[in-house]
């Protein structure tokens, strides 16, 4: 399977030698549970947006420090692609900033929210069930770093996960994208260093609470396995897939 890396942002200067930039991080991730992928990356943060929706299987946003609601021009040519994709049924997955553009690109709403920075591991209920969730547990817990949420998802959004600080945390739409707000291609190492960075932004006692919680287990490749798992479903791979 081929997957198109929609890349939003770079990791910082003084953390990209140690952590690598994004699409490193991604293909650690996904190519430790499957090393037959090909990667292909767009930097769509320099306005290099793709104009062949068909140009590979499947399409991943990655997050980024850069909002949907910040009237960048690049977000937006993104977005109408993004538009472009749901349109012909290509499989997307956005990434935080990509979960939150996805929502946004359909209808629904993205905010700052009022609860503050999410930083460091986030504890979700699985309140829903797909086929490609499998293995199923009835809990996600991932590495976070945002301020925006999607309040108001899509109208053919199905919501599959969440917590009080962040209700809308996964949701598949259709049957072709899914969005999640946490980071499962952040290691544990490069988030106590991101929230060490933003500190000032973030708030010194959120940035206490963040560090402790590293503590705890992550799923990051249930989350890799189930992503993969919806793309090779998604009607379109499918039909690629599938003998004549």
């Amino acid at each position: 399977m081929r997957i198109g890396l929609l890349q939003c942002d770079d990791v910082a200067p003084e953390l990209r030698e140690r952590h690598g930039n994004y699409p490193a991080m991604f293909e650690r991730l996904f190519t430790s549970v499957d090393p037959t992928l090909e990667f292909r990356v767009w930097r769509c943060l320099d306005g290099e947006i793709p104009d062949d929706p068909e140009a590979v299987d499947a399409w991943l946003t990655t997050g980024s420090k850069f909002g949907v609601n910040d009237g960048l021009a690049w977000v937006a040519d993104l977005e109408a692609f993004v538009r472009r994709l749901w349109a012909v049924g290509k499989p997307l997955v956005g990434i935080c900033f990509g979960h939150q553009l996805i929502a946004r690109a359909l209808g629904g709403e993205v905010v700052k929210s009022a609860r503050g920075w999410g930083v460091g591991m986030s504890f979700n209920r699985v309140t829903g069930r797909a086929g490609w969730m499998e293995p199923w547990q009835e809990g996600l817990d991932l590495v976070v770093s945002h301020q925006d949420q999607v309040v108001t998802p899509p109208e053919e959004a199905r919501v599959l996960a969440g917590s009080d600080f962040c209700p809308v945390y996964l949701m598949q739409v259709g049957e072709s994208f899914l969005g999640v707000q946490g980071h499962p291609e952040f290691a544990k190492p490069y988030s106590a260093e991101l929230m060490a960075l933003r500190r000032d932004q973030v708030g010194a006692q959120r940035v206490r609470e963040g560090m402790a919680s590293l503590h705890a287990p992550v799923d990051d490749a249930l989350m890799a396995r189930w992503i993969l798992a919806f793309m090779r479903g998604a009607p379109d791979v499918r039909a690629r897939s599938e003998p004549s």
